[in-house]
């Protein structure tokens, strides 16, 4: 991931322009929401999906399940007699 840093000037009525480069490194295109996010001083910006539930499919895939996990662990409780 690379840092892209630029600087925008903040209108009387509040509004700023994300520059292109950032707009393009986030997919934002004309009518897009974003969520803006302050940690104390530092303000993140964040894209507001349309679909959270399917962009989020697959992103905790790896190697192991932890269903399969909690499953086996559970089957293991109930032989132990617990």
């Amino acid at each position: 991931m690379k840092t892209i840093t630029k600087t925008s000037t903040v209108s009387a009525k509040g509004w700023v322009v994300i520059p292109q480069d950032i707009r393009k490194s986030l997919g934002l295109k004309k009518g897009d929401k974003i969520k803006f996010i302050d940690y104390g001083g530092v303000v993140a910006l964040i894209p507001v999906s349309d679909n959270p539930i399917e962009d989020m499919g697959g992103m905790l895939k790896g190697e192991s399940s932890l269903t399969e996990a909690l499953l086996e662990s559970r089957k293991k409780d109930c032989e132990a007699g617990k």
